[in-house]
């Protein structure tokens, strides 16, 4: 299948749903995700240490305060490997086999509406987006919440494959399903519905009718709301990641039970939601800014009336 070729005037046309296009959406998802992921590792280091030692690690500003004092300001960066490469190579499978999967189900599904089609392109990218992360979020997890565990990954990575095996780097994957499978099928579908809600309502004119920095700023608003409604729905999934990845239970009915119902969907929600947030925002206007670079056209849900085929 053969795509639209795109020339915007910035150089060779990409075709469309090419190797080229998808390689370029991979490479704009490991940038963004990879870039804003490490600036945010001192938040990530707070919010570990709040879900495994919650007593003593009670809030945000007193939980920065006791770190500072008995770790040092160097102790904040704990983790950055895992957090940058990581992610990076996350972000890559979860933005561009989302692109990919999202034009093939939509030829395939025509008949299913879109919201259906956004959380099963996404669900099915963020499988093998987790498998990738998965090795170096067990490694970063320890590294944060377990000072003299590691320094990294360098180091991290042997010393965990010695003591628990290979298996000790996928423990906790079907947890990080539990919790980036939720994130990410009401991110994307968020997302793309709110692209079009803005486009459609507020701004009342064609995403093509509108200017680069125009697009630019629909993709930072859709994709705050997006970080904000995926948070919410993965916050229990990430308490329990936390506490199996520190041993703090042996399994996920444990974890539930250790942490509680209520504290499962609040505890370290204002943080997650003051990193996640604008993490989020970020990473599309790092990755629709790299499309657009690229002579690509911004992200976007599928057009009701849209043609999908080639």
């Amino acid at each position: 299948m053969r795509g639209e070729v795109i020339d915007q005037g910035r150089g060779s046309p990409i075709e469309q749903f090419s190797p080229a296009y998808y390689g370029i959406c991979a490479a704009g998802g490991m940038l963004s995700a990879g870039t804003t992921h490490l600036a945010i590792t001192p938040l990530d280091v707070l919010k570990v240490n709040m879900q495994v030692n919650p007593v003593k690690y009670k809030s945000i500003l007193p939980g920065v305060c006791t770190l500072w004092r008995e770790q040092g300001a160097s102790f904040f960066w704990r983790g950055w490997s895992g957090k940058f490469f990581g992610y990076g190579v996350q972000g890559g499978c979860k933005y561009g086999l989302y692109e990919y999967f999202k034009r093939l189900y939509a030829n395939v599904l025509v008949e299913q509406n879109q919201t259906f089609m956004f959380f099963l392109s996404s669900a099915s990218a963020q499988v093998f987006a987790d498998v990738a992360l998965c090795p170096f979020e067990a490694v970063k997890v320890r590294v944060q919440a377990q000072p003299n565990f590691a320094k990294g990954l360098v180091d991290g990575f042997p010393k965990l494959c010695k003591a628990e095996g290979i298996a000790g780097l996928y423990r906790g994957l079907l947890p990080l399903w539990g919790r980036n499978l939720p994130f990410s099928m009401t991110m994307f579908s968020t997302f793309e519905h709110s692209v079009d809600l803005i486009y459609s309502n507020v701004i009342q004119r064609r995403k093509e009718d509108c200017s680069r920095f125009q697009q630019l700023g629909v993709t930072c608003l859709a994709g705050y709301a997006a970080g904000l409604c995926g948070t919410i729905i993965s916050n229990p999934a990430d308490n329990i990641v936390s506490s199996l990845y520190n041993k703090k239970a042996e399994n996920v009915l444990q974890a539930v039970k250790n942490i509680g119902l209520v504290n499962l969907f609040t505890r370290s929600l204002p943080l997650r939601i003051t990193i996640v947030g604008p993490v989020v925002t970020l990473q599309w206007f790092f990755y629709d800014t790299i499309k657009v670079l690229s002579g690509l056209p911004t992200s976007g849900g599928l057009s009701r009336h849209q043609d999908v085929s080639p």
